[in-house]
């Protein structure tokens, strides 16, 4: 079987190019091997299922242990019930994955087990009773905890197994050796109610787990892991450790993200290639082309924005971390930035939040603003993207600026200028869209140091555009710009670049200049 990049469930060895993950998965197997008990959580496509199942096929190895993997995604909600219902399903699936794991397996879990106990003290004595006679290590691995987490009848299942681990080192009861749970949340924030009616005011059922910090994100060099074997079977010639950087540049090691490109490139873009036995840098910048287009959509792309529309404070952070380069300090115990890390959106860039990868912040972005245009539709322009284009397919980028002055002069005015500081970006590259569209796209570039953020890039057919957004704070402030946008310039290798300027001054001007810095000419507009 032909092997390919796989985007979808998990990824198996002989039908896969994978990532060398040996080292986070010896770091798991090391918790397991402590007797420790804990919750795998990552965000959505971020190999967890993968690593799970990693753990599991090496654990059926080693004799000294048994290892039951179970699920509770599809089992309905009937088995919730009540304790009597859940525990003998429990030990239904139990037992049908013992025998299914161990055929020889004669010992299991007691379905008839005489007790007047009922319901989740039954079951603990029947896991007690089956501990007792089997002289191995059992190790549960429970996948998709998520979808039972919202269920109490399923907490109580976690405190009972609290319960256990907190006895387990008395001879009378014995319990299982590690139990792994694998799900987006972190359950150790979970807090128990007894009754529907009574304040979350007792400990997480989940609050014996020891922190998960293996590093789930791929690193470049593990990224190279793949590329290698991939070059290797097809036979194609490439740069690894260049192709390994950059594809990490764009993903920050998000494995969905890094398969995905990896995927678009094999299957999309090399069969269009003159030379179809070769990657280089170019495939790379045309696969994160490809995935942030705006009519690209998948189920990840489609969470993102759901989980920003689903709750408004973490919107307006993401918004304005993104348009207005928000400092706001990375703290996970503050409950919305918790919720982006846990979502996938926020990662850490030294002590503030920043989105967790170039094509998330595209995404992200292009979502943003296409709401911006459907709230604030500028008609006038929608159908002049020829008049804003030279006969050489280039952007006519000072006429652009110039209608876009004249744009501002007549529907704002200065009692917009609070709106219009917090939403000036949003306005212009809403303004912006519809001239572009379907030739060209823009994005922002990261953040470089402190105020050096390049905030738009325009690609327009084969050109590039560098635009930088300010607002007016001063002369002195102004040529600091205009020399850090001089160094950016030279990043791209260009020799004009463009400035806009927002003046909120009572006697503010609307005017342009052409303004040389060194060897680079810079169109400065003011609105």
């Amino acid at each position: 079987m032909k092997k390919e990049f796989n985007d979808t469930g998990v990824c198996i060895k002989d039908e896969h190019f994978m990532v060398d993950t040996t080292l986070k998965i010896e770091n798991i197997f090391e918790l397991i091997e402590r007797k420790k008990y804990f919750i795998m959580n990552r965000p959505r496509q971020f190999g967890k299922t993968t690593a799970l199942y990693r753990i599991y096929e090496e654990l059926l190895a080693k004799d000294d242990y048994l290892t039951i993997l179970l699920s509770f995604e599809g089992s309905g909600d009937d088995i919730f019930k009540d304790a009597d219902v859940f525990g003998a399903y429990f030990v239904r699936m139990f037992n049908r994955e013992l025998k299914t794991s161990y055929p020889n397996q004669q010992i299991l879990l007691d379905q008839d087990f005489e007790t007047t106990e009922r319901g989740f003290e039954k079951l603990s004595l029947q896991i007690t009773n089956f501990m007792q006679k089997v002289a191995k290590k059992v190790v549960v691995l429970i996948d998709e905890v998520d979808k039972s987490t919202n269920n109490q009848l399923f907490l109580h299942f976690l405190g009972m197994l609290r319960d256990k681990y907190l006895k387990r080192n008395l001879s009378s009861q014995p319990t299982f050796h590690s139990v792994v749970l694998v799900g987006i949340h972190d359950i150790k924030t979970i807090k128990l109610k007894l009754r529907p009616d009574e304040e979350k005011k007792f400990n997480s059922p989940w609050n014996i787990a020891v922190d998960f910090k293996v590093d789930m994100f791929f690193n470049p060099i593990e990224i190279s892991t793949m590329l290698l074997q991939y070059s290797t079977e097809r036979n194609i010639k490439m740069n690894i450790q260049k192709l390994s950087e950059r594809l990490f540049y764009y993903t920050s090691g998000y494995p969905f993200l890094v398969s995905k490109m990896c995927k678009v490139i094999d299957e999309i873009l090399l069969p269009k290639k003159e030379n179809q036995l070769e990657w280089d840098l170019e495939d790379v910048e045309n696969s994160f082309k490809y995935l942030i287009k705006e009519d690209y959509v998948t189920t990840i792309f489609d969470d993102l924005a759901k989980n920003l529309e689903n709750n408004r404070e973490l919107y307006q952070t993401t918004k304005d971390i993104i348009f207005n380069g928000a400092k706001i300090p990375f703290n996970l115990s503050e409950p919305m930035i918790s919720l982006g890390h846990v979502y996938g959106i926020f990662d850490k860039d030294e002590r503030y939040c920043k989105i967790h990868n170039r094509i998330f912040e595209q995404k992200i972005y292009l979502h943003f603003l296409a709401t911006m245009i459907r709230l604030r539709q500028h008609s006038q322009i929608n159908d002049l993207a020829d008049v804003y284009s030279t006969y050489e397919g280039t952007l006519d980028m000072p006429k652009i600026l110039r209608k876009f002055q004249e744009f501002m002069k007549e529907n704002y005015s200065q009692k917009d200028a609070e709106f219009i500081e917090r939403e000036g970006r949003l306005i212009f590259l809403s303004f912006l869209k519809p001239i572009i569209n379907g030739r060209g796209f823009d994005f922002k570039e990261p953040n470089i140091g402190e105020e050096r953020r390049m905030d738009i890039v325009i690609t327009y057919t084969t050109n590039i555009y560098i635009l930088e957004l300010k607002i007016w704070r001063g002369e002195s402030y102004h040529q600091k710009g205009l020399e850090q946008l001089s160094e950016y310039l030279d990043l791209y290798d260009k020799k004009e670049g463009f400035l806009l300027i927002f003046n909120f001054n009572q006697k503010k001007e609307f005017k342009e200049e052409n303004i040389e810095v060194g060897d680079k000419n810079i169109l400065a507009v003011w609105v």
